[in-house]
């Protein structure tokens, strides 16, 4: 690469402005001529022409693209710090870090040349922002290095500035924190949702500022002339009485201030005596989730983010590669019983709502400020009934959006529920199957079944909706066999075409997890790390009644990989280890058998809601002649975007179709239910009961061309 650093120079620029979606015709060059110098990275590349097709052009650039950067990354590595990372920044000093002491070195150390670079873009900032007080959201352990770095050099150039810190790695991993050193860098540190703690900062540090200009007032006022020290002699004031009398008040009162204990909210600082303490004394609730407000996009340079693919998987192309609005559908999770989840922390335990209308209202704002549709729900897992609300209430305004997120793979979702997320944009939807297996399901209280999971994952794939299965191995007491039987499952699901990506996670006890507060129930002993004064999370442990967890690993992501590319989806499972594993006892049919079961008639769902997404269909009346005989007809037309199809049947069932369809189409505030329906259906006219109409042919017809019941 140092050999090639004019030809790494020379294309820097471009392949950025590419990723940049600034110069998508560079593209033809990057696919078809050696335009790129390629490294490591290069060594083991995909088979492009089968990932993207001969027509995937600009996507195979992106990817190669992609792949050139990471390259200088890894000289970066070699060459300048073994800490760099594009996303992930000195990540290791974050990682599990009981103590301090490695952060602490690290910093006391002169900036290395890439944070002297980072350094340099900061302080253009802080000279063009000139602020006072200065917040950091650190989401990840390879977020808090650059955060400290940043916040300790910005004290250095604006000692009086104040530095405030949250996100969620405090959340999950400082929430014990003891440690004096930490607050030379950041002076207050928040826990869970920041509004509100930082709200109350917020207002204490500008009544410290105000405090602080009466106090020079005061001071002024009191000691005139040069000496500022000297007595004040009544003969000679050249003020009135009463403006001394005032100043005095004033410094009475900033003093009273100073003593008064100011309220605030889930926030740790360092204490005057040197110690950590943390401070708790605000009675006032949390801010409700329908009252925090729009995020705001207001300053971000948008234009000059990337769109890269890293790797090939479907779902994680989503992550990277566009920019899409964050927000959520509601606040905490509703199920909130996985074992392996945080669940006691106040981001899942706490559940709250918003109305439909207010996150349209949120989302069309976004929308106008950044000039972007798509839109990344990142709730742990999107209420199924909240996202048929939002839907609705998208289709209603007529809001053209993209958007995906969490979810659990719950029976909540039927296909009509997924047809209709898939009409307001849903294109795809992450769940977690985790490990696949019935018993291992119920001990982890997923509150889910692998015949379920089979029935929802179609559901959503009928729909054109991609599914993305968050798989995990090595949960407490899981066997080889266990290991084994969930690839036999994750095996069927690919192999079925109702899950398009996934990705295997090794299990991590945490200690705010059922799992992680409570061992003993899973089987499972604590080896540590021992708590200490800084980070304390992630825990190892020993798991005596499960299989050796760390050989699977490698297998499994190879497996995993060729299934998501529909290679080798025959190959028994051994081939994928170099070592013997059981066979499966999984039957080869499960998932086959569980899509065949029958789903309920619709006669049985008379208290759902019916949902057209189509147009309003025209309505005549014809004459048709049979044997001799002429009899009328109803015949209902249907304009729509695919094709234009049309319904005949006798006049009195045209004539209730057609005002039920036109009301549909018109009215989406009125909750139109199957029973209500049913009331006007002409069962006495056409000699017909409605339970026999809701198996007829034309009403068959109808579901399939898009009236739903949700």
């Amino acid at each position: 690469m140092l050999r090639l650093r004019r030809r790494y120079e020379s294309t820097v620029e471009p392949v950025v402005r590419f990723l940049q979606n600034k110069d998508l015709t560079l593209a033809p060059r990057i696919c078809h001529s050696r335009f790129l110098p390629e490294a490591s990275r290069f060594d083991n590349i995909a088979d492009l022409d089968a990932a993207f097709g001969t027509m995937g052009l600009t996507d195979q650039a992106r990817h190669l693209a992609t792949l050139y950067l990471e390259d200088l990354a890894d000289l970066i590595k070699e060459t300048v710090g073994p800490q760099f990372g594009f996303s992930r920044y000195a990540e290791h000093l974050g990682l599990t870090a009981t103590s301090f002491d490695e952060l602490h070195t690290a910093l006391q150390q002169p900036p290395n040349l890439v944070d002297e670079m980072l350094l340099e873009c900061f302080a253009e900032v802080l000279r063009r922002e000139q602020p006072e007080v200065l917040g950091f959201t650190v989401p990840f352990p390879g977020n808090l290095y650059g955060a400290l770095r940043l916040a300790q050099f910005a004290k250095q150039q604006r000692p009086a500035i104040r530095t405030l810190m949250g996100g969620g790695y405090p959340n999950t991993e400082l929430r014990g924190i003891k440690e004096p050193r930490f607050f030379d860098y950041i002076d207050y540190l928040t826990l869970d949702d920041g509004e509100g703690p930082w709200l109350k900062l917020l207002k204490y540090l500008a009544g410290e500022k105000a405090r602080h200009a009466e106090r020079s007032e005061a001071s002024r006022v009191l000691t005139p002339g040069s000496n500022r020290h000297a007595e004040p002699r009544e003969a000679s004031l050249p003020f009135r009485q009463n403006a001394s009398n005032e100043a005095v008040e004033m410094l009475r009162g900033a003093q009273h201030d100073v003593l008064e204990q100011p309220a605030f909210q889930r926030t740790f600082r360092r204490n005057a005596a040197g110690q950590v303490e943390y401070l708790n004394n605000c009675p006032d609730a949390d801010i409700p989730h329908a009252e925090v407000g729009t995020p705001d996009y207001d300053g971000l340079p948008l234009s000059e983010y990337l769109s890269v693919i890293e790797v090939l998987n479907p779902m994680h192309r989503l992550w990277s590669d566009g920019r899409w609005n964050k927000l959520t559908v509601a606040h905490g999770c509703y199920w909130k019983r996985c074992s392996f989840c945080d669940v006691t922390l106040d981001y899942i335990r706490r559940y709250e709502t918003a109305p439909s209308t207010l996150l349209v209202d949120r989302i069309e704002q976004i929308v106008r400020q950044t000039g972007q549709t798509g839109f990344h729900f990142v709730d742990e897992a999107a209420p199924p009934l909240a996202l048929r609300d939002l839907a609705i209430e998208l289709l209603k305004r007529r809001v053209s959006i993209t958007w995906w997120g969490n979810i659990r793979f719950e029976k909540t979702f039927t296909p009509d529920l997924c047809r209709l997320l898939a009409a307001s944009g849903c294109i795809a939807v992450s769940g977690g199957l985790e490990v696949a297996s019935d018993r291992l399901l119920a001990l982890m209280e997923k509150g889910v079944t692998i015949a379920q999971v089979a029935r929802v994952t179609e559901g959503f794939t009928q729909a054109g909706i991609m599914v993305h299965a968050y798989l995990m191995y090595g949960f407490p007491t899981e066997t080889a066999q266990e290991t084994v039987d969930s690839l036999e499952v994750v095996r069927q699901l690919f192999a079925a075409g109702i899950v398009q990506s996934g990705f295997w996670h090794r299990f991590a006890m945490t200690a705010h997890s059922p799992v992680g507060q409570n061992p003993a129930k899973y089987h499972v002993r604590p080896i540590g790390p021992e708590p200490g004064n800084f980070a304390w999370n992630d825990l190892w442990h020993d798991d005596p009644t499960g299989a050796d967890h760390e050989l699977f690993g490698p297998g499994l992501a190879k497996s995993l990989y060729n299934y998501m590319h529909a290679v080798a989806l025959d190959e028994p499972l051994q081939f994928w280890f170099d070592f013997r594993v059981p066979r499966p006892t999984v039957p080869r049919q499960l998932i086959e058998k569980a899509l065949q079961e029958p789903g309920k008639p619709d006669a049985a769902k008379q208290n759902l809601r019916l949902f057209w997404l189509g147009n309003a269909p025209e309505l005549r009346l014809e004459t048709k002649h049979k044997k001799g005989r002429a009899a009328e007809q109803a015949v209902l037309t249907f304009y729509e975007q695919a094709e234009d199809f049309e319904l005949k049947t006798t006049p009195e069932i045209g004539h209730w179709l057609h005002a039920l369809l036109v009301q549909l189409s018109a009215d989406y505030d009125t909750k139109l239910l199957l029973k209500d329906a049913a009331r006007s259906f002409p069962a006495e006219a056409v000699g017909l009961s409605f339970e026999a109409f809701l198996v007829s042919p034309l009403w068959l017809q109808l579901r399939e061309k898009g009236l739903l019941l949700v």
